[in-house]
């Protein structure tokens, strides 16, 4: 299990380089100052977590990334949203999670 409880089974992963171009961001807004490896790391979840749980992670994260490959903790901006089981279809256009009320 990661700090944020996922299984290792139940992550779907996609990744975007952008041109530095096509990335706009204020490098002095609350945490900064962000350099030009700026990363921002956008999570959908599920469920809710808890702010501890939440906490953990984004520690987490920030020391793994500066472990390898490098990144500032100051570069890494971290959002997650949560969204309903209902709204998730895994394929076969089943809402898989969903349960009938």
């Amino acid at each position: 299990m990661s700090p944020i409880d996922v299984p290792n089974a139940d992550r779907l992963q996609v990744f975007h380089q952008l041109a530095p171009d096509e990335l706009v961001f204020d490098r002095h807004y609350l945490c900064g100052p962000r350099s030009d490896d700026y990363v921002l790391i956008a999570i959908t979840a599920g469920r809710p977590r808890s702010t501890h749980t939440k906490k953990a992670f984004d520690q987490r994260l920030v020391e793994l990334l500066e472990e390898a490959p490098g990144i500032r903790r100051e570069d890494v901006m971290v959002v997650i949203n949560t969204t309903d089981a209902d709204e998730w279809s895994f394929g076969n256009g089943i809402a898989t999670l969903a349960v009938d009320a």
